[in-house]
């Protein structure tokens, strides 16, 4: 059961809803990741790149705004969201192999880093 900072009250009760929210944002990365891997089989086909110099500044771009929306520091969000991008176009590279195109091809209708 989810519950709110400031109604935990003892560094046991925070740090077990820390390690809540944690496997939460897991269970999301992992969702993410299924979207990746969809995301190879559609370039494979399409003849796209792993990496889409345009597509990951717009995610990066996304996560700023959206950080910034929360109140949280946009800078610090970007650098996370380049790594988590990073990752991911890593997975979508073994995955298409590093022959797939050249860097910094802009797909068609947002393709790129998922």
């Amino acid at each position: 059961m989810s519950r709110a900072p400031c109604d935990c009250t003892t560094m046991d009760e925070l740090r077990a809803e820390i390690d809540r929210i944690d496997r939460a944002l897991l269970a999301l990365l992992a969702r993410r990741i299924a979207c990746i891997d969809r995301a190879v089989a559609l370039k494979g086909r399409a003849g796209l790149p792993a990496r889409i110099d345009a597509r990951v500044e717009q995610v990066v771009a996304n996560a700023r705004a959206a950080a910034e929306a929360e109140g949280l520091d946009p800078d610090g969000a970007a650098e996370l969201w380049r790594r988590i991008v990073d990752w991911s176009i890593a997975r979508e590279e073994r995955a298409l192999g590093a022959s797939a195109g050249p860097a910094g091809v802009v797909g068609i209708g947002g393709a790129g880093a998922s």
